[in-house]
């Protein structure tokens, strides 16, 4: 890479940050993830269009290293999420702060696709285009699962409860006229 682009990688290092901190709910977890991000973009940086949208490329090759290592380790991740995590910090006394923290934790209980959708087009503020590519679905569909993600959000504002990740299942299907056999 020319030294422009390499002031480009620079400049969106933090929202690639801010993504993979979004995606992997653990800051370590996360720069790993930014660490091979750039190592496979630098490897594959011939695969590159001139002229593209470096910040979506970055976002996606991010995106699908979380996917990949999520496949890898996935039996560690459901030991890990099944351990009991002990709480060592003091609660905060700011009402403001609380409430941030409960906005947070809903976010992150919300399902793994919602939460990148609506992370690459609430904070990143890419365009539903963009983010559609990034994370390699249909627009129609990114834009389900944003409507989804803010219905979840809408009601924990009313109070109800959000599942937690290992929770959430997907809705089982019925058939509608013909048989089911």
């Amino acid at each position: 890479m020319n030294d422009m682009k390499r002031t480009d990688v620079v400049g969106l290092l933090e929202p690639l940050r801010r993504y993979a901190r979004s995606l992997t709910r653990d800051e370590s977890q996360a720069e790993d993830l930014v660490q091979d991000t750039l190592v496979r973009a630098y490897e594959r940086q011939g695969s590159f269009r001139a002229g593209g949208n470096l910040r979506g490329w970055l976002l996606s090759i991010l995106h699908n290293s979380f996917i990949d290592h999520r496949r890898r380790h996935l039996a560690e991740f459901r030991r890990l999420e099944q351990s009991p995590a002990a709480e060592t910090a003091a609660p905060p006394e700011q009402e403001s702060r609380v409430r941030l923290q409960q906005v947070h934790a809903a976010f992150m209980r919300l399902p793994d696709e919602q939460r990148a959708s609506l992370h690459l087009v609430a904070i990143e503020g890419l365009s539903y285009q963009e983010a559609a590519a990034a994370l390699g679905i249909p627009v129609g569909t990114l834009m389900s699962r944003l409507g989804r993600a803010r219905a979840a959000l809408r009601g924990f504002e009313a109070g109800a409860h959000l599942p937690q990740p290992s929770e959430a299942k997907r809705p089982s299907l019925r058939i509608v006229g013909g048989s089911d056999v």
